[in-house]
């Protein structure tokens, strides 16, 4: 994925199910992860936007698993911005090990009032930090 940020992750034994590849769900926990380190590499904390009274939620995820990741796997945790409309972005995901996809996903966020739970437009200074 061009214009993508990335970010690294290793599957630890807890990732893992009784097969010894990661568990479904634990995928959900790394697209969270890099979404996270994707806003707080453009100089947005969550827990500060929340303050300010901004939250952002999964609205709708869609999610492809291609092939299983295993114990030990370096991982690589895509995200690029697809689309943005006034209060929702939707996002590419995709997993990679080494040349292997091993996930796709598209995301929609919501962008929430934190106060109220209400759409709310996106805040011009993250508009413009996404450089899309």
């Amino acid at each position: 994925m061009s214009d993508s940020f990335i970010w690294p992750i290793r599957v630890y034994f807890e990732d893992t199910d009784a097969g010894g590849i990661v568990y479904h769900a634990r995928y959900l926990h790394f697209l969270e992860r890099a979404r996270t380190e994707w806003l707080r590499n453009l100089g947005f904390n969550q827990s500060e936007l929340q303050q300010q009274g901004i939250v952002f939620v999964v609205r709708d995820m869609n999610i492809k698993w291609i092939n299983p990741a295993g114990l030990d796997d370096e991982l690589i945790v895509h995200v690029r911005i697809e689309k943005m409309k006034k209060a929702s972005l939707i996002m590419q995901q995709v997993i990679m090990c080494g040349e292997t996809k091993k996930l796709s996903a598209e995301v929609t966020i919501a962008c929430l009032n934190s106060s109220t739970m209400k759409p709310a437009a996106i805040p011009a200074k993250i508009i413009n930090a996404f450089d899309v």
